[in-house]
């Protein structure tokens, strides 16, 4: 299935694209999540399993068991602090 991964922040400064489209057969965020991972280089780094990171499909804020469909948008960003 197609996804569109969008990124955010300090994500996207450590990647340097804001999004892309990815061919994947993970069943959950948290299998595309290690599927991002796996790809070595500036994903392993920015997405690391000790690195908090928030996550949202088609627009909603979800954890990672959330099932992934053909088509969704997932955006991935770290936690935000404001003050």
């Amino acid at each position: 299935m197609k996804l569109t991964v969008k990124y955010f922040a300090s994500i996207r400064e450590t990647l340097g694209v804001s999004s892309e489209v990815v061919d994947t057969s993970a069943p959950t965020l948290a299998a595309l999540r290690d599927e991002l991972i796996a790809l070595g280089g500036a994903h392993s780094e920015s997405l690391a399993r000790g690195r908090a990171v928030r996550m949202a499909l088609n627009q909603v804020m979800s954890d990672e068991s959330a099932a992934l469909l053909d088509g969704a948008e997932v955006a991935l960003f770290p936690p935000v602090t404001g003050g």
